[in-house]
């Protein structure tokens, strides 16, 4: 062989592992049966220290998340070619079957090697369908699937060794110590919900109990893209093909504001809070519709909490009179909720153990320069 041609060899067969190394997975829908293993889906894998997305796979994220002691977290979403969703203005778009969404938690490592330790963190980017890991751990993927019947919930937990997470619908609780930034230590259970317990969050209308999205509504993605570089959001899903026609832009569509961004309204901050953390139960439908507490965008007065009496929080009240006391956040039992780690006293019921104190903090903002007339 001629060095010529043994030069080609060798370039052909580094463009090959180059391209096997970086190519992004094939997702595949699977109407029955339960993957024991993540990468069966295709649609989140780690490989050459990066968490890579499947072909057509595309990221999302929205205006204001649910907390989750601090996780940071990945979504996605997957249709298979030529399906879309039916957009909807107020509630879940009506996703086809064969859909895949998926929700990755992991946070920021305190040191380079595994020992427990997290810390809070920004979003790393996903370029080319690969977001670097770096010193980041890995701890579970949640998937829910559109079938036939409906939707399905599987939560899967990442291994030891970050190459694969395992189906566990047992659930599974990862003791870790959050660390900070004023360098407090606090050491939590962070649980990974059973099956079972997703419906507790997934299943937004009490008497269907039916299994539904909670994220991708058109006020929570109505954002600047933070994967699409100068696009909104919402008119980016139109343009690839993910909203079916009748969407209009996201001009004419709904907008929650972010939390977190201080250059928004108060009043608009807190009610977007309470929407993403609150209201996939307090609703009018929900599961915690027996409280008589409203915590959608457009509920008002006591429905919202203004000087309402609690229905049935017991020991959940902390002494405190009102849901939510105008002026006075420290007389409200919305902020004793948020504030405390009490199992049988803290709100949300599921996927906490710590306290947000920054969202507790706006909460309490928001209440204090409250006028009970106003709403």
């Amino acid at each position: 062989m001629t060095p010529r041609a043994i030069f080609l060899l060798f370039a052909c067969l580094s463009l090959a592992a180059c391209e096997g190394r970086d190519a992004r997975p094939t997702p595949v829908f699977h109407e029955s049966g339960n993957p024991a293993l993540l990468s069966d889906w295709g649609v989140v894998t780690t490989h050459s220290g990066a968490l890579r997305l499947g072909d057509g796979v595309t990221p999302y994220d929205l205006a204001t998340p649910l907390f989750s002691d601090y996780a940071l977290k990945l979504r996605t979403i997957w249709m298979p070619q030529g399906k879309s969703a039916q957009y909807s203005a107020d509630g879940v778009f009506d996703f086809p079957v064969g859909a895949v969404i998926s929700k990755t938690f992991y946070y920021p490592m305190t040191g380079p090697a595994w020992n427990g330790s997290v810390t809070y963190g920004s979003f790393p980017t996903v370029q080319n369908g690969a977001m670097p890991l770096g010193s980041l751990r890995l701890i579970e993927t949640r998937l829910l699937v559109r079938r036939k019947g409906g939707w399905v919930t599987l939560p899967y937990v990442w291994n030891d060794d970050q190459t694969d997470a395992v189906l566990t619908r047992t659930g599974d609780i990862k003791h870790l110590t959050l660390m900070r930034p004023d360098g407090r230590r606090e050491d939590f259970p962070y649980v990974v919900p059973n099956a079972n317990q997703c419906a507790g969050c997934h299943a937004t209308n009490a008497t269907t109990k039916a299994i539904e999205p909670i994220g991708p509504k058109a006020r929570h993605l109505n954002k600047a893209s933070l994967y699409a570089e100068g696009a909104n959001q919402l008119d980016h899903w139109a343009a690839i093909g993910l909203l079916e026609d009748g969407f209009s832009g996201a001009a004419a569509a709904p907008r929650n504001a972010v939390w977190n961004d201080e250059t928004e309204n108060l009043d608009l901050r807190a009610r977007s809070y309470l929407d993403a953390n609150c209201s996939h139960c307090h609703n009018p439908n929900g599961a915690g519709d027996t409280s008589g507490l409203n915590l959608e965008p457009d509920a008002t007065g006591p429905a919202l909490g203004f000087y309402k009496t609690p229905v049935a929080a017991g020991g959940g009240t902390g002494g405190r009179p009102y849901d939510i006391t105008p002026g006075n956040p420290d007389a409200s039992i919305t902020v004793f909720r948020m504030e405390t780690t009490d199992p049988g006293a803290m709100m949300p019921e599921l996927g906490r153990a710590v306290a947000h104190e920054e969202g507790v903090a706006l909460i309490k903002a928001w209440i204090e320069q409250l006028d009970g007339g106003r709403y």
